[in-house]
């Protein structure tokens, strides 16, 4: 059989390559003919067999983890609380870190610079044990001193670890807010002087609400960071009454020995919470963008 064609330069061409190159045109023109979501959803499905083979290959203990995720999602509102306070801290220090960060007062500068680096330089853990166990050995001296005032500085984990995010994050966000507030055209501050308004003044109405739409995203992405990261509180040690999403599955797992179970349920509601906040997020993003993006004019929808 004759495989090759004789070209208009002398030369020849394989009748399997042009072949292969109709097949594949033959395939993107049939792509192209099924919905994008179609698409996505074959894919997932695609994802979830594969994770389905693995979970069956593994042989999980099926009725144990039905038995005992109950128990672990128990620490759902425990692990929302400790994220919702930090994160609302966390904001408070970030807006005071921008507006040292761009102060001319060199104290405010180098305070806030000092607090930046600092927190930002530093692992998260170590910065947890430095609040719990850091100022109890302090407090514990002051009151040993006859300083009955150093029982203030004495935490149990959840007001610890709560500090230690909010502190954290707080120094990682400052940057995402002074962002948001540079990206406030400078002919909004020069008006605002104009009409003879106070810095509080001109900040509170004209340049946060302006600054806020450019906060938002990334604070919600340190938020759901934070939702995650809250794990790290467990280390601290807490009352039953306390523990969160993954202290309880430690609990669960050691002491049937089924440590994997236990991390697979923990993952799940992990996973499952952080979509919810998402979607949450996405609308909220939607809903503070109308009137800045603008629409294209006379485009015929498909």
């Amino acid at each position: 059989m004759n495989t090759e064609k004789q070209t208009g330069t002398g030369g020849t061409r394989p009748l399997a390559d042009a072949g292969g190159r109709g097949l594949l045109a033959s395939l993107e023109r049939a792509s192209m003919r099924v919905p994008f979501r179609v698409k996505l959803a074959i894919v997932w499905l695609l994802i979830f067999t594969m994770l389905g083979i693995l979970f069956s290959a593994v042989r999980f203990d099926v009725p144990w983890m039905h038995e005992h995720f109950q128990f672990i999602f128990l620490g759902l509102p425990v692990t929302v609380m400790i994220s919702a306070v930090a994160i609302t801290l966390a904001m408070v220090l970030a807006l005071l870190g921008a507006l040292g960060r761009l102060s001319k007062n060199p104290v405010a500068y180098g305070m806030t610079g000092f607090y930046t680096s600092f927190f930002r330089g530093t692992p998260l853990i170590v910065q947890m044990f430095l609040w719990y166990s850091g100022l109890g050995q302090i407090g514990a001296n002051l009151i040993a001193s006859g300083h009955e005032w150093g029982r203030i500085l004495i935490l149990d984990a959840i007001p610890a670890g709560i500090l230690a995010l909010s502190v954290n994050y707080g120094a990682y966000m400052t940057e995402i807010f002074r962002a948001g507030i540079q990206s406030v055209g400078h002919g909004q501050f020069e008006a605002a002087e104009a009409l003879g308004m106070t810095y509080p003044q001109k900040m509170r109405r004209i340049v946060l609400p302006q600054a806020i739409r450019v906060i938002i995203p990334p604070t919600g992405n340190e938020f759901i960071a934070m939702l995650k990261d809250s794990a790290l509180v467990s280390f601290l040690g807490a009352t039953v009454s306390q523990l969160e999403i993954f202290r309880r599955a430690q609990l669960a797992g050691r002491r049937d020995f089924r440590s994997l179970e236990a991390l697979v349920v923990a993952a799940i509601i992990y996973w499952a919470l952080t979509t919810v906040f998402q979607y949450f997020q996405t609308h909220l993003e939607r809903r503070m963008s109308k009137g800045y993006v603008r629409e294209q004019v006379g485009v015929i929808p498909h």
